[in-house]
């Protein structure tokens, strides 16, 4: 049983109306990574509805965080702004409503694209509703409580001055300290650093449970059932254990079921590439919807167990990782695989979130989709070119919008991604600048009078290319002279599948040219 299902049947049993909760504080960059904790819920989500169970999924966007600091990716004048909650924060741009906008919008509308089904919440907007108010209030007023639970959870020593709650500062927008001996429901008194001294209503946006307190509290607004969450927050101490203890003890709740997972791996060249949303990224989370078909991105996170690292490898592994994926489809509707497979091609089921196909899709072979689409201009022109080497009469509409996905995917790859020994482009003519010797030329003649009578097709083209290369100047040295006239490099796409995928005149007159 795939690791979803497992954690789908415990939900499932143990509760009427399931939720599950995910989210992010979009300080800063959104990272491949970040993914991860969206695909995780859903796929419990949808793993549960299949059960016949309603079950909802939020997505909770911690808008009301502060800006800890000024990231090098913010201009200079971002400095004023650091302390005050990033839902208050002028957008970088100035085309979303705030600086939490800017972040998580172009983010949240990309997600759309991997079928992720989840209301998104605003945590500022449950503080400015009042939804934090009585957590707010158990929080101040058992205090004493609080703390002496963090010091049992965390080891660390009791701290009396521990504020739960800090107010925001109504001068200066900052979180400041509150005055505990004032507090009288709704009313807590603070002090901040500017100067300014007053009161706040707790019942409005006008302060901020901490973390390990406020985590919990959204427990219990929405009696979240599952969660998933970095491993970090499942650590010895960590802000789950604290959690479990706060919302039974101090709320008089349940935590949820824990999802802990650990974090991805950008890998590039086949190495390690650091990335965090304060610091930047190689590849951000828009960038890897970009480049990845939806079906593929959640199969990658979806095959492999919560508690193991995932590698997200932008470069050659993203072709086999598609190829992987499309063997595994091919493995589940022929029912043919492997017990080593089983678990694959559970996550192929589970990836397509309750919407499996009825009949195989039609398959073009990744790598040579990734030529084809260098070969033409539009996806007209990618469906012609398959044509000569693929049937498509039976292509469906899915199918069609499934490869047009694909070809989308492949071009943002290939505008900035892709390694440059992948990218080419079919010259008009032979490339100037390209000194072909006279055995070259005589190769390229006799080749072309082979040609010109040769069955079209990937097999025979390969086999007039090496037969015709025998009696001449050899293997080696053909391949290289054929990629010189055509592209303009040394070596390039398998030639047999690339000589078929073009026009049969074209090629003949790209070979008289050149054998001139």
């Amino acid at each position: 049983m795939h690791w979803a299902d497992v954690i789908a049947k415990e939900v499932a049993e143990t509760c009427e109306h399931p939720l599950i909760a995910t989210g992010i504080s979009p300080t800063g960059i959104i990272h491949v990574g970040s993914l991860r904790e969206a695909i995780t819920g859903e796929s419990i989500r949808s793993a549960v509805a299949s059960k016949g169970k309603d079950v909802r999924l939020i997505y909770l966007i911690d808008s009301f965080d502060p800006l800890r600091k000024r990231y090098e990716f913010l201009p200079e004048e971002y400095e004023k702004y650091v302390g005050m909650p990033i839902c208050m924060i002028p957008c970088p741009c100035g085309k979303h409503k705030n600086y939490a906008h800017h972040f998580i919008q172009p983010f949240l509308d990309a997600v759309d694209s991997l079928e992720v089904h989840c209301e998104i919440v605003w945590t500022h907007e449950l503080y400015a509703n009042g939804d934090f108010a009585k957590w707010i209030d158990l929080a101040l007023t058992k205090r004493a409580d609080v703390i002496k639970i963090l010091h049992e959870v965390t080891g660390k020593e009791e701290d009396p001055n521990y504020a739960p709650y800090n107010p925001l500062c109504p001068d200066c927008g900052r979180f400041c300290k509150p005055v505990f001996d004032s507090y009288e429901f709704p009313y807590l008194g603070y002090e901040c650093k500017c100067g300014s001294h007053g009161k706040v209503d707790i019942r409005k946006m006008e302060g901020k449970l901490t973390w390990r307190l406020e985590w919990p509290a959204k427990w219990m607004i929405f009696g979240t059932s599952a969660e998933p969450f970095g491993k970090d927050h499942a650590a010895a101490g960590g802000s789950y254990d604290s959690g479990k203890r706060l919302v039974s003890e101090i709320f008089g709740g349940k935590a949820p079921y824990p999802i802990p997972y650990e974090f991805v791996q950008l890998k590039s060249g086949g190495q390690i590439v650091q990335m965090h949303k304060s610091l930047g990224s190689a590849v951000t989370g828009l960038d890897a919807i970009g480049m990845t078909p939806p079906e593929v991105l959640n199969y990658l996170f979806l095959r492999t167990l919560p508690s193991r690292t995932i590698d997200y490898d932008y470069g050659m592994g993203l072709l086999d990782m598609t190829d992987e994926y499309d063997r595994m489809e091919k493995a589940y509707f022929a029912n043919e695989f492997t017990e080593a497979e089983e678990n694959n091609v559970s996550a192929y089921v589970i990836a397509q979130h309750n919407h499996v196909p009825k009949q195989l899709p039609l398959q073009i072979p990744y790598r040579h989709l990734v030529n084809v689409v260098q070969m033409t201009k539009d996806f007209d022109g990618v469906l012609e070119v398959l044509g000569r080497t693929e049937d498509m009469s039976k292509a469906t509409e899915e199918d069609l919008k499934r490869l047009k996905v694909r070809v989308d995917c492949i071009k943002f790859w290939l505008n900035g991604f892709a390694p440059e020994n992948i990218k080419f482009s079919i010259q008009d003519s032979v490339p100037e600048g390209i000194e072909l010797t006279d055995a070259e030329k005589a190769y390229f003649k006799a080749l072309g009078d082979r040609l010109s009578t040769e069955d079209w097709n990937p097999d025979a083209l390969n086999a007039a290319v090496t037969e015709v290369a025998k009696e001449s100047i050899g293997n080696k040295s053909a391949f290289k002279a054929m990629y010189k006239i055509l592209i303009g490099k040394n070596m390039g796409p398998r030639l047999g599948p690339f000589l078929a995928s073009m026009d049969r005149q074209f090629v003949l007159d790209r070979l008289g040219q050149a054998s001139q």
